[in-house]
C-alpha cells in the first residue's frame, strides 16, 4: 500500500477514535473495535452496542496550505480549487459554514451497501472549535437526500473541544 494511502487510513482511524471516545463520554454508550474497510466505503467500521456501525470519515480544512501540511503531499486539482474558493471568504464564521456545507453536499451523494452509516467529520482548522460549530449549527445545510443516520463533527484536530451532532 502506498504511504499516502497509509497516511489517509491513519488520519481516518485517529478521527474515528477521537469521535468514539467523545461519543462514549457524552452518551455512556459503548462504541469499540474499529477496522478499516477496503476497497469499498464507508471508511471505518466498529461495534456499537453489539452491532456493526459504519463510519464515513472526512476532514475539514481551512486552506490548501493547511491540508497539504497535514497530509504531507499534493492535493487533487478539485480539492485545491475548493480550498482556494474557501480562502476567499474572509470572515472565519462564514468560512467554517461554507466548508461544512461543501463537505456535506459532497458526501450526500455517496451511497453505501450497509445497514447503518454515520458521517464523522474532523475539524482541522485551529481557529475553529466545537463551540463555534455549535453557534453555527442551525445555519448548516444538511442535504435532505443523504445516506447518513447521524452526522457528527470532532470540534478540533486533537479532539480537545468535544464533538457536535449536526444531524438529526
Amino acid at each position: 500500500m502506498q504511504s499516502s494511502e497509509n497516511e489517509k487510513i491513519q488520519l481516518e482511524h485517529q478521527a474515528a477514535k477521537l469521535f468514539m471516545r467523545w461519543y462514549e463520554h457524552d452518551t455512556g454508550k459503548q462504541i469499540r473495535h474499529i477496522w478499516h474497510n477496503r476497497p469499498i466505503k464507508p471508511d471505518v467500521s466498529c461495534q456499537f452496542e453489539g452491532d456493526r456501525l459504519d463510519l464515513e470519515v472526512a476532514h475539514i480544512y481551512g486552506s490548501a496550505q493547511e491540508a497539504m501540511q497535514l497530509l504531507g503531499r499534493e492535493l487533487s486539482e478539485i480539492t485545491l480549487q475548493a480550498l482556494r474558493d474557501l480562502e476567499k471568504v474572509a470572515d472565519p464564521h462564514s468560512r467554517l459554514l461554507r466548508a461544512l456545507n461543501r463537505i456535506l453536499e459532497n458526501k450526500s451523494h455517496k451511497r453505501y451497501k450497509t445497514k447503518r452509516v454515520w458521517l464523522v467529520l474532523r475539524n482541522t482548522h485551529p481557529a475553529w472549535s466545537a463551540d463555534e460549530i455549535k453557534a453555527l449549527q442551525h445555519h448548516i445545510d444538511v442535504p435532505s437526500d443523504h445516506p447518513f443516520e447521524q452526522i457528527w463533527i470532532v470540534g478540533d484536530f486533537e479532539g480537545k473541544s468535544g464533538i457536535v451532532q449536526l444531524y438529526p
